[in-house]
């Protein structure tokens, strides 16, 4: 033929028509196959290593939340996910009883301060399980887990001390601090250390005190509504019984001769958690999940004082 072909002209057009079917097919599937690589409907992209890691709703900074014992939400306090700003402008202060390097510092700690109506101790040891885990250690870890919760209710959280202090501080010392900070509600954070078979936790309100630096008159009744729900949450979370052995059942106390009330200026309340000395207490206070849960009826009872 006279344009060199072999083949015959309809052949050769069945050939051409096939060419390009072909390259049109190819050329689809090509782009289907990058689609996909890239990722297409939002799905995540193959070959592209892991999908960017999410937060769930309310989960904290660092992702899944924990508390200090390394629960997750569960431990949460009232507000049990994302950051609550219900104590938003509120000020708390939290007194962990005791210091544990009190046992180091027997003179300094031994030196008598004016409580308004007698002179005390500047502070003391205070107890410990028959095992040996000191107040002083449980008051601190308690809270540092209550401030955790506070915080994510947006209060900003005062301590007396944080381990940082050589001894003390001294219980005139410790009531300023909150004095100073114009604390909306007040903690001092205690076990007790009472005889075997004492059971149950008590709230310690100041009594009516009128005399030298003490003027307890402005505080009592607020110090009372705030140790009745702090008694009733704490109750409630933990299920600890209120002491068999001090306020009647009824988990309150009052009293003329603590410092750290008879000076404050600001509603303030002790909470003693249980008895180091009981065995089944002292299981208790020694468990870092039951802290948790105490740290919760806490800043439960807390919030409930300064929402209401």
């Amino acid at each position: 033929m006279s344009n060199g072909s072999t083949h015959p002209p309809h052949r050769r057009l069945r050939g051409l028509l096939l060419a390009v079917v072909t390259t049109v097919v190819v050329a689809g599937l090509g782009g289907w196959l990058l689609w996909r690589t890239s990722g297409g409907d939002g799905g995540p992209a193959h070959g592209a290593g892991p999908p960017a890691a999410t937060r769930s709703p309310g989960s904290g900074a660092g992702g899944a939340d924990r508390g200090p014992d390394g629960k997750g939400s569960a431990g949460r306090g009232p507000g049990k996910g994302a950051a609550h700003s219900s104590l938003k402008g509120k000020v708390v202060l939290l007194d962990p009883g005791h210091n544990p390097h009190n046992v180091d510092h027997g003179r300094e700690i031994a030196r008598q301060v004016d409580i308004g109506n007698a002179h005390k101790e500047c502070d003391t040891t205070g107890t410990s399980t028959d095992d040996g885990y000191a107040e002083a250690s449980f008051t601190l870890d308690l809270a540092h887990r209550v401030r955790t919760l506070l915080q994510e209710e947006g209060a900003k959280v005062v301590f007396t001390q944080d381990g940082d202090h050589r001894y003390g501080p001294c219980v005139d010392e410790r009531a300023a601090v909150g004095n100073k900070a114009h604390a909306d509600a007040a903690l001092s954070l205690h076990a007790d250390g009472s005889a075997p078979g004492n059971r149950g936790f008590h709230v310690i309100l100041p009594a009516r005190v009128t005399a030298g630096p003490a003027d307890t008159a402005a505080i009592v009744a607020p110090s009372r509504r705030l140790g009745e729900r702090l008694a009733g949450r704490f109750r409630t979370v933990t299920g600890s019984a209120p002491s068999n052995y001090i306020g009647h059942g009824t988990g309150l106390d009052v009293r003329s001769d603590l410092g750290g009330l008879n000076l404050s200026t600001v509603p303030k309340v002790f909470i003693e958690c249980g008895n180091m000395r009981d065995p089944k207490d002292a299981a208790e206070l020694t468990d870092a999940h039951w802290r948790q849960k105490a740290a919760r009826g806490i800043t439960e009872g807390i919030t409930d004082f300064l929402t209401h």
